[in-house]
Formats: structure tokens, C-alpha cells, sequence
């Protein structure tokens, strides 16, 4: 099965000057850890949930904008690999969530659970929490 046929769509953005209780608010209405940062549609960065508590809740900043906390070494996927390639590439680089990016443009995100749904992935989808969840 291919990302874009498992990917949330559409996900929703900010911009990198949004305010982290703009983003912790997004997050909680969507019920995700992460929110990407695009510009202009191109995919700059992403806020995950880890983001907000230790660059911003353990050094009691809170207000600072995205531009200030946000993950921008990027690892992403493409709408035509395969579940189980992105399996393998979110195991290699300890990653719970990948976007998705076509022609530079953000058009979706996956998340491990989204792996589950096809029986190859979902022992790659397993092989990546354990190497996620690995200690340091």
C-alpha cells in the first residue's frame, strides 16, 4: 500500500510565526502530536508535542513562536512509497510521524498508527516504536 493511500490529508499548518499555545491548541483539537511549519505551502519545519515540553515547558518559555522550537532537519516520505519503506525510514531516523511532501508541498502526514492498516507495514510499524522507543 502506498502513503497516499494511507495518509491523513490536508493536514493542517502554521505558519513559523505562530505562537507555541496556538500550536499546543491545535494539537489538542486534533488529537496529534505534531503540527508542520510551512511557508508559502513548503514545508519548513514541524512542532512535535516532545518540542513544546523540553524547548519551551522546561525552560519556561512559552512565548516564542514555532520559528524558535521547530525540528527542521526534515526526514520525509513521498505520496508513492511504499507503507513499508516508510516503515523502514521511520525506524532508521527514531520517528513516530513523517510528512508527506510532493514537488516541495506538503500533502499529508503519516503517523505509526496509519502503518498498522496494511499487515506488511504493520511489523514495520512495530520494528519503529522499538527503535523509537529505544534508550538514548
Amino acid at each position: 500500500m502506498k502513503l497516499r493511500d494511507l495518509m491523513t490529508k490536508n493536514a493542517e499548518c502554521c505558519e513559523p510565526s505562530a505562537a507555541i499555545t496556538e500550536i499546543a491548541g491545535k494539537m489538542r483539537d486534533q488529537n496529534v502530536g505534531s503540527i508542520p511549519v510551512c511557508e508559502n505551502e513548503t514545508l519548513v519545519g514541524i512542532v512535535s508535542d516532545r518540542d513544546i515540553v523540553v524547548r519551551c515547558v522546561a525552560e519556561n518559555a512559552i512565548d516564542v513562536a514555532a520559528r524558535d522550537i521547530m525540528s527542521t532537519e526534515l526526514v520525509t516520505g513521498d505520496p508513492g512509497m511504499s507503507a513499508e519503506e516508510a516503515g523502514d525510514l521511520m525506524a532508521n531516523h527514531q520517528i513516530r510521524r513523517l510528512p508527506v511532501v510532493e514537488n516541495e508541498r506538503l500533502v499529508g502526514i503519516v503517523a505509526l498508527g496509519d502503518l498498522s492498516v496494511t499487515n506488511a507495514a504493520d511489523q514495520k510499524a512495530g520494528e519503529a516504536l522499538s527503535e523509537i522507543s529505544k534508550p538514548a
